[in-house]
């Protein structure tokens, strides 16, 4: 029986190719650590491959793209063939957001890390159920708390907020006009506290 090979000591001939497969194959976000300690290379090794894979797929020639984030990276379809793909696939519903859904998700990815008293702050009425709910499909996470009385939880977005919405980091979101709480309301809220990651 032959003696399988310890991977590291394996000169890799077409990294890129490695990369590419494990990817297309995992159908997640995959982190460039993961990759770096499987391919024997060093994450920013592993980063720069990833960005020639997506030069060379994130163009009009292909129905696939490559998302980087900062820590991870992953394959997708391009919106445009969206119809095409959920009438192959017999997709019937398309996962819409309800439109308290999509305030709170604004609230959060323009002013992240947030309470749930600041979301409800901005919007006038309690947000604890679409807070949930997007907590839920993992469009939100929670990402510390806030070092003040009660210490209250923070939330922030995901990659997978990211993913849906074809961005590669909160950089790139639309710019708007932000409707900000006065500062007399930013001090109920927060009261010049740092907050603490978990």
């Amino acid at each position: 029986m032959e003696e399988i090979k310890d991977l590291n000591t394996t000169e890799i001939k077409n990294p890129t190719a490695a990369i590419e497969a494990i990817i297309f194959a995992a159908g997640y976000p995959m982190k460039y650590e993961k990759l770096a300690s499987v391919l024997g290379l060093t994450p920013s090794e592993v980063k720069r491959y990833v960005s020639e894979l997506a030069e060379k797929y994130n163009d009009d020639e292909h129905g696939i793209m490559v998302l980087m984030f900062p820590e991870t990276c992953q394959f997708c379809t391009k919106e445009l063939h969206m119809p095409y793909i959920k009438e192959a696939l017999g997709i019937k519903r398309g996962g819409n957001l309800s439109a308290s859904s999509m305030e709170v998700l604004a609230i959060v990815s323009y002013n992240q890390p947030v309470t749930r008293s600041f979301v409800d702050l901005v919007r006038g009425v309690d947000s604890s159920y679409a807070m949930n709910s997007l907590v839920d499909k993992g469009l939100i996470e929670t990402c510390g708390r806030l070092d003040a009385p009660g210490r209250p939880m923070l939330y922030g977005t995901t990659d997978k907020f990211l993913r849906v919405f074809g961005l590669n980091s909160v950089d790139e979101l639309p710019e708007v006009e932000l409707l900000r709480a006065s500062d007399e309301q930013m001090e109920i809220m927060a009261p010049g506290e740092e907050f603490i990651e978990e």
